[in-house]
């Protein structure tokens, strides 16, 4: 995928050589929206506002540290967010609710991640409206619904969109396979879409906050599963010293870079999208940094003796991101604030 995924920031001989296959996904597209237009196909309105969260482009955005921003800043306003997800890559089928203690494999690494994370009730599946439903009869204090991506899945009706894109921006702006974007990027945003850029600055036309991101610090990774914050200090310890950086995620390279500009010597393995460490990866007893995203599916016990670092992201959009993303909800319902486990 790599040479492909270059092609797709530049209108060179490979993009322009699969624009024919571009022109029939498009055709597709319309025809998917065209469906529910018109009215042969209805989405679903469930009982409370729905905010969807992804990006129009192939690859880690930052969905899922959007997710968690969006859920905190509900939170904090007083909503009672619940989160439903696709769970990709999960080994199994169905509907099923997320507990701190849920396997990976069979729900997905990021709800698994997010469940942690926000203390907010998790349900997957592949279809949405449902995932949501069950969610909402599992916990019928939640009063808004945060849709870990999902904005091509038009069965769920949404209140708010949520677009979020990083420095790649739109790329070379043609779509699947000649391109990146999943759909055509709008020359205007609807009127409930919201842009976030996690990103140094604005990568597309599209008016939008800016998301600040940096390494919070590091935790050891037993540490780390009983629930302790991240280290500033202990991040900052490991300046010096020869350390590894596993990654199994889209975009690997942005959380080496932030590991290099923090000071640190990293050897860095890239690993794939949802990488499922049924082996380790690198060598016994070394040091090692892996993402909340890896730690999910590392268990103490099995990383024999090498010391296994989980380094956090502090990742805060700009207040009047939350600004907008409040305007466009209904009225919150009047209960008692939601504080997440």
């Amino acid at each position: 995928m790599q040479p492909l995924q270059r092609s797709w920031l530049v209108r060179g001989m490979l993009a322009w050589s699969l624009r024919p296959f571009a022109a029939l996904y498009g055709w597709a597209w319309r025809l998917h929206r065209a469906l529910y237009r018109r009215g042969w196909r209805q989405a679903e309105r469930l009982p409370v506002p729905v905010v969807v969260v992804g990006n129009l482009i192939v690859g880690g955005a930052g969905k899922t540290p959007t997710v968690r921003a969006v859920v905190a800043a509900l939170a904090a306003h007083g909503w009672h967010p619940g989160i439903v997800s696709r769970g990709y890559g999960r080994r199994a089928d169905g509907i099923a609710l997320v507990t701190t203690d849920s396997a990976p494999e069979t729900i997905g690494d990021e709800p698994l991640l997010l469940r942690r994370a926000t203390g907010a009730p998790v349900a997957v599946g592949t279809d949405r409206p449902a995932a949501a439903r069950a969610l909402l009869d599992h916990a019928p204090l939640v009063d808004v619904i945060v849709a870990d991506d999902g904005l091509q899945h038009l069965a769920l009706a949404r209140d708010v969109e949520v677009l979020v894109f990083d420095e790649r921006g739109a790329g070379n702006g043609w779509l699947l396979p000649a391109g990146p974007l999943r759909e055509p990027l709008p020359r205007v945003l609807a009127p409930n879409q919201v842009v976030l850029y996690n990103a140094a600055a604005p990568s597309t036309p599209l008016p939008g906050s800016l998301a600040r991101r940096r390494l919070a610090g590091a935790t050891p990774l037993d540490a780390w599963w009983r629930g302790a914050p991240p280290d500033a200090q202990a991040l900052a310890a490991l300046r010096g010293r020869a350390v590894w950086a596993a990654a199994g995620m889209a975009q690997p390279a942005r959380y080496f870079d932030m590991l290099r500009a923090a000071g640190l010597d990293v050897t860095p393995l890239a690993l794939p999208d949802h990488h499922d460490y049924a082996t380790l990866p690198w060598p016994d007893g070394v040091d090692v940094l892996v993402t909340e995203k890896d730690a999910v599916k590392l268990a103490p016990e099995r990383c024999g003796a090498s010391r296994v670092w989980v380094v956090a992201l502090d990742f805060e959009p700009d207040a009047d991101f939350t600004a907008r993303l409040l305007a466009l909800l209904p009225p919150r319902p009047d209960r008692l604030r939601w504080t997440p486990a």
